[in-house]
């Protein structure tokens, strides 16, 4: 079984980097992924056969069957009823992660239109969470008229132990952060 591209550009380029701006010299207390969950949540009100068309979906992107999440408890202002299904979850590691990571960062969001980066905002413990709108941007998706677009979140969990150390991670294993459009240039000063 061959190593997956970006655990390679990991360990052999993303380790030095690290090691360099978080001036560490030990390799395992550098963050490193853990784990990518992509899930995605159903309406009430949509028909039972729904979740497994949206399982189907998700399992096509992320090449992992996905488990259909129930509601524990029934909420009649959503007209939830207990035990109904409620969102479609999978969780990749080891080389399915790495393998989905690039094809995300590589083939997946230089495909979205007008696309000018990702945010830069984590989640506090050096997690990121990044929201689709429509699943067709995925290559293993075809475009049919006829068929309801499916939203999903990603979240990519890291073992770094703040949001710097973790964009940091993310920034070299090539995420295409957005260019801060706050800082300002310097002016030249008046004589």
């Amino acid at each position: 079984m061959t190593t997956p591209v970006l655990k390679k550009i990991y360990a052999e380029k993303v380790v030095p980097e690290l090691k360099k701006i978080l001036k560490v010299d030990n390799p395992h207390v550098l963050p490193n992924l853990e784990k990518i969950v992509i899930s995605s949540g159903i309406r009430s009100e949509s028909d039972k056969s729904w979740a497994g068309e949206v399982a189907k979906e998700i399992a096509k992107i992320s090449g992992q069957q996905p488990v259909i999440t129930k509601a524990r408890k029934s909420i009649a202002n959503f007209k939830l009823r207990e035990g109904q299904p409620n969102g479609v979850k999978v969780t990749l590691r080891g080389a399915n992660m790495w393998d989905f990571l690039y094809k995300f960062i590589t083939v997946v969001l230089p495909c979205i239109r007008d696309f000018r980066g990702v945010g830069t905002r984590l989640d506090g413990a050096g997690n990121y969470n990044i929201g689709i709108a429509d699943h067709t941007i995925f290559p293993e998706i075809t475009v049919d008229p006829g068929r309801k677009n499916i939203g999903m979140d990603i979240t990519i969990v890291t073992t770094a132990k703040d949001d710097n150390a973790g964009r940091e991670l993310l920034r070299l294993l090539g995420m295409p952060f957005r260019k801060s459009s706050n800082v300002k240039a310097a002016e030249p000063k008046a004589k």
